[in-house]
């Protein structure tokens, strides 16, 4: 019985385990069929970036001992996410 429970866990983890890979898979050939659009692209155009990009996230600036001001961005692609 608990055996048999542990398994259908188990599987029940593989099984979103693959859905999350078939998901990330079908994202990337949306990504890469974006990007074909603009293989050689002369300017980084409005239309460009609301293709490319899903949100851009500005967060507060950080200002350093010698006055200096740092500002982390972080930009999320469309079906890719964040890259690091």
């Amino acid at each position: 019985q608990n055996e048999q429970k542990e398994l259908e866990t188990k599987i029940r983890q593989l099984h979103e385990t693959m859905e999350a890979a078939v998901q990330t898979a079908a994202d990337a050939e949306k990504w890469i069929a974006l990007m074909k659009q603009y293989v050689n692209p002369v300017a980084l155009t409005a239309e460009l970036l609301n293709t490319l990009i899903e949100k851009i996230t500005v967060h507060e600036a950080v200002k350093g001992e010698d006055g200096s001001r740092e500002q982390e961005v972080e930009i999320y692609y469309r079906f890719i996410g964040k890259i690091d």
